[in-house]
């Protein structure tokens, strides 16, 4: 257990900051989960439809920094590569 204040209120801060990074990392990866479900129903039109918001969360979680913009931009990428194979 750390002394000093600032120590005390770095863990404080950084506490908060894994929640919120942690949250934005799992409503993310149910995202690409439900877009991979519609691809193994065979919902191309909704799965095209979906891949929009997929990317718009990816964007935004590599803006943040929560995860790496080249790992962003790889994700974007397989998924759009299984999306015109699929169709």
């Amino acid at each position: 257990m750390p002394r000093r204040r600032t120590s005390l209120k770095s863990n404080r801060v950084n506490k908060r900051k894994h929640t919120r990074n942690l949250k934005v990392k799992v409503t993310l990866k149910k995202a690409i989960k439900k877009f991979q479900e519609l691809l193994s129903e065979k919902n191309g039109d909704e799965a095209k439809k979906f891949i929009t918001k997929v990317f718009s969360q990816l964007d935004k979680a590599a803006k943040k920094n929560i995860i790496h913009p080249a790992t962003a931009n790889r994700r974007k990428s397989r998924l759009m590569r299984r999306l015109n194979k699929s169709a």
